[in-house]
């Protein structure tokens, strides 16, 4: 007989079934791949956004992107049309909301864009791309991110701390 308790994990977890997750995962990872066989570049997201940044800034580590910055933004523009068309006719019509203090959102924030930076790229590029050609360093960058955002939720929740 088959235990039911993976069952009422998956409930507990993904309340909304996981097909949502599952077809948006193909989508990211037929995107990642459209991208690849069309340039040969990994496509992650902070490289995305320093190259957009190459248009506004003068400092070296955004001009190195000048060569190949319209396409990226292309599709900077292309992620962010794709979460609002989503929205707008299947979603929840930009209804996000959460508990979380804005202050904490902002420290977050600053937390994961350090993080891109010593750690020479973003979850998306490491977790999709890295991860999908054996990078070595990807493998090592994805394996961090997990335990540290394991033991870090493990020490908050211990603590009592709530959005």
């Amino acid at each position: 007989m088959v235990d039911p308790l993976p069952i009422q994990l998956l409930a507990e977890y993904f309340p909304n079934g996981i097909s949502r997750y599952a077809i948006g995962g193909l989508f990211v990872g037929l995107g990642a791949s459209i991208i690849y066989l069309g340039t040969g570049i990994s496509a992650g997201a902070s490289t995305f956004l320093e190259s957009t940044l190459s248009y506004v800034s003068g400092l070296s580590r955004f001009q190195q992107y000048v060569s190949s910055r319209d396409w990226r933004w292309v599709f900077t523009i292309g992620i962010i049309a794709g979460a609002a068309i989503y929205s707008l006719t299947l979603g929840d019509a930009l209804q996000y909301t959460t508990q979380v203090q804005p202050w904490r959102l902002f420290v977050g924030g600053v937390l994961v864009g350090v993080g891109t930076r010593v750690g020479k790229g973003c979850t998306s590029g490491h977790g999709i791309c890295g991860m999908g050609s054996a990078s070595r360093t990807s493998i090592v960058g994805v394996a961090t991110f997990l335990l540290v955002a394991i033991g870090v939720a493990q020490v908050v929740a211990a603590l009592g701390v709530s959005p």
